[in-house]
């Protein structure tokens, strides 16, 4: 069933993120606005491509798979922005145009190939205390960039974070800058930075973001899962 609301909500969270790029003196072309369609089905997939979006990003393998054989003959560039096991790396960079949760050596290995096609790449921020959440401590960042840098097929696009719940999510993304800066320091190209979701967006912009992961807010809630 088709959501008539759809274009409406892309349109409100487009011009919001416009707003606060001029707000923060940035042009507004600058940013990539990906739309995460998680247990949403393909035909909503579909209509999002139908309203001009190309950038979709997905949590799951399973599903995001499913979506990209689905949806073939659309061209889109599918972002995959959860966490990923090792074992399922190959197979995400078969439909992957890019993988924002690289977060420990074992996946950058997984993830290499010399197959003839650079997948970009983000290192994952651990923000909170707690080492059993995705991302690498930011004190590890180099390292882990180094790996990547030196593993074929991978193409190093920058750092990548999700604001801890119930912190101030400006200072939260102010701690990602920093780690940007350093880590341009060691590859200066790798100057994106992907950070801010439905409801943080502004604060992820102001901070630098330069790859938005944007669901609830233009795809509505998600279904009921069966």
């Amino acid at each position: 069933m088709s959501d008539p609301e759809l274009a409406s909500r892309l349109a409100r969270v487009d011009a919001a993120i416009a707003d606060a790029a001029r707000a923060a003196g940035r042009d507004p072309a600058e940013l990539t606005r990906i739309v995460v369609t998680k247990f949403h089905p393909a035909s909503l997939v579909r209509e999002l491509a139908a309203l001009g979006v190309r950038d979709m990003g997905e949590n799951r393998h399973q599903e995001a798979r499913a979506k990209h054989d689905e949806l073939a003959d659309l061209d889109l560039a599918w972002h995959f922005v959860g966490q990923l096991q090792s074992n399922k790396a190959r197979a995400v960079r078969a439909y992957a145009a890019s993988v924002h949760s690289v977060d420990r050596a074992s996946l950058v290995d997984a993830l290499a190939a010399d197959d003839g096609r650079a997948l970009d790449v983000f290192l994952e921020l651990n923000l909170t205390e707690d080492p059993g959440r995705g991302g690498v401590d930011p004190e590890a960042l180099e390292p882990l960039a180094e790996r990547v840098l030196a593993a074929p097929g991978l193409r190093l696009r920058g750092v990548m974070a999700v604001a801890p719940l119930g912190a101030d999510p400006r200072g939260a993304f102010a701690r990602v800058r920093e780690a940007s800066e350093r880590l341009r320091r060691l590859a200066p190209e790798a100057t994106a930075i992907s950070a801010g979701m439905s409801g943080d967006f502004a604060e992820a912009i102001a901070e630098g973001a330069t790859h938005l992961r944007i669901g609830t807010a233009i795809t509505g809630d998600r279904p009921p899962r069966g």
